[in-house]
């Protein structure tokens, strides 16, 4: 039964449908119905009431499940891509439909988290929060203190017309480092590099917030669980009460 009391937007969010800014979008379209008559923006849904977004209709989702995912380079983080190969839902075959918080372009590898909680993702997505990732990279030349001190303090990206946020790094090898951020601008890593003159050669997520990539093979998922899910609500700042089970 559909849940009363709460905004259109936010009911298509917390059941897995996208998020609350696409949702608007949506309404806006005339495509979201209420009972075969169409949303209005801002309105509630009633109790007993069947929602539909075109065709489809959306009910309450019965268990919030999160996912830790191994994405592979190749695929590109999007449902809808008439240019793209490999789509991230076409390589995800898990019976419960999930949005993944928090892209990784198609040339990067890593960790990918996904889930039918529309409240997680909108609060992991949120750059205000600082939620930290941390990325694994290898560069085409050797590593200076210079470049890790010049990334570390904020790099102005002159084709987005911003200073990127202070964040960490650490020299691994001749070649490598380990750099965790607090923001998630297009193609970050790459183009902080490419000011200092560094062309990134591989570049893989290890960790979203308390999540870590771990053993996961290529390719491969995991149902989170137990205290890292909890702890995972709460850093985001939602209550294990918030989570549907």
């Amino acid at each position: 039964m559909p849940e009363s009391g709460i905004r259109i937007n936010k009911y298509l969010a917390a059941n897995g449908i996208c998020s609350r800014r696409d949702a608007d979008k949506l309404i806006a379209q005339g495509i979201v119905t209420i009972d075969g008559r169409r949303a209005e923006a801002g309105e509630k849904v009633p109790a007993g009431s069947t929602v539909r977004v075109g065709k489809r209709i959306v009910k309450p989702a019965s268990r919030k499940v999160v996912l830790a995912y191994y994405k592979p380079m190749g695929v590109v983080c999007s449902e809808r891509d008439p240019h793209a190969d490999k789509l991230l839902t076409d390589m995800i075959n898990y019976p419960v439909r999930v949005t993944y918080a928090g892209r990784l372009d198609k040339d990067s590898e890593g960790l990918l988290l996904l889930s039918n909680d529309g409240e997680l993702i909108q609060a992991m997505m949120k750059g205000s929060a600082g939620h930290e990732k941390e990325y694994a990279v290898r560069v085409n030349k050797e590593i200076t203190e210079e470049f890790l001190r010049g990334m570390e303090k904020g790099v102005y990206l002159r084709d987005l017309d911003v200073t990127t946020r202070t964040c960490r790094v650490s020299k691994e090898g001749k070649y490598t480092f380990r750099i965790v951020l607090t923001q998630g601008l297009n193609r970050q890593i790459r183009r902080m590099c490419s000011v200092f003159g560094y062309e990134v050669r591989h570049l893989k997520r290890v960790r979203v917030l308390n999540i870590t990539l771990g053993d996961l093979k290529i390719g491969a998922y995991r149902e989170l669980s137990g205290e890292e899910t909890e702890a995972l609500y709460a850093q985001c700042g939602l209550s294990p009460t918030q989570r549907g089970e």
